[in-house]
């Protein structure tokens, strides 16, 4: 890994416990609004089998003076920029919600570089083929604020401390904008195994369009819908990380990239 690499794999990622050794790597990418530390029980549950590693966005937590990235691809790009092309070790990727959308972008980057991932989870967003006209980040501070509230992934008593308000609101209506705005662009299908997950009450996305990810890879195709709303992997935890451990241990220890 060359000090430029390096220094981009400190900033834009986190690991929070030790894997075994020649354990496979999960890259986890978090929710609009959201931190690294979101995966940490998803961490705690797969490690040592699984090395997981979760990417931390700029505008918050400890890269709260940075400012937050203006759309999706910057994101990717970001993340791409922080991967270690020289190790070989499999490479899964798993993205919540916009995460899901900076995985997908991030896979394509991995795929045009050589690299393809071994596996992407895709979890709590439709298809980027479906659009939907979505202006929360063109309202208020309260519309914002409700919106998050509504989709029961924040503690809204948060919302209640000015300081901190002022401190999330920023990174958070810049990921509302990057994933409102977000158009896929013309590309070739990737090649990866991928794995759908989404709640069966999600006011954000029905099954049928999670299914619509189908359309992006020739890879092996596989969806699971759970019970719960935007955020049915909190309350599904056990049964999440379960089905990432299964899939994990299917792969090749010769296919992906590594971060």
């Amino acid at each position: 890994m060359t000090d430029r690499s390096s220094a981009a794999h400190r900033l834009w990622l986190r690991s929070f416990h030790q894997a075994a050794p020649g354990a496979p790597r999960l890259l986890c990418l978090p929710h609009a609004g959201g931190s690294a530390s979101f995966y940490f029980p998803v961490s705690k549950a797969l490690s040592p089998a699984v090395d997981v590693l979760a990417a931390q966005y700029p505008g918050r937590q400890d890269r709260l003076a940075e400012t937050p990235a203006e759309s999706v691809q910057e994101l990717a790009q970001g993340v791409f920029r922080a991967l270690d092309e020289d190790d070989g070790t499999p490479l899964a990727l798993f993205g919540h919600s916009m995460g899901a959308l900076v995985g997908f972008e991030l896979a394509r980057l991995l795929e045009s570089a050589g690299r393809p991932p071994a596996v992407v989870f895709l979890s709590g967003r439709r298809g980027p083929s479906v659009h939907r006209t979505e202006t929360v980040h063109e309202g208020g501070d309260a519309r914002l604020i409700e919106e998050v509230v509504k989709l029961d992934g924040t503690d809204a008593a948060l919302f209640q401390d000015k300081e901190l308000l002022e401190m999330i609101l920023p990174a958070l209506r810049a990921d509302y904008r990057a994933v409102e705005t977000y158009r896929r662009a013309p590309g070739p299908r990737l090649s990866c195994r991928f794995v759908v997950l989404t709640g069966d009450a999600d006011p954000r996305v029905t099954p049928e369009e999670a299914r619509r990810w189908d359309e992006e890879t020739d890879g092996p195709f596989e969806m699971h819908v759970y019970p719960g709303g935007h955020f049915y992997l909190t309350a599904r935890q056990q049964d999440v990380a379960a089905r990432i451990e299964a899939t994990l241990r299917r792969l090749d220890p010769g296919a992906g990239a590594v971060a």
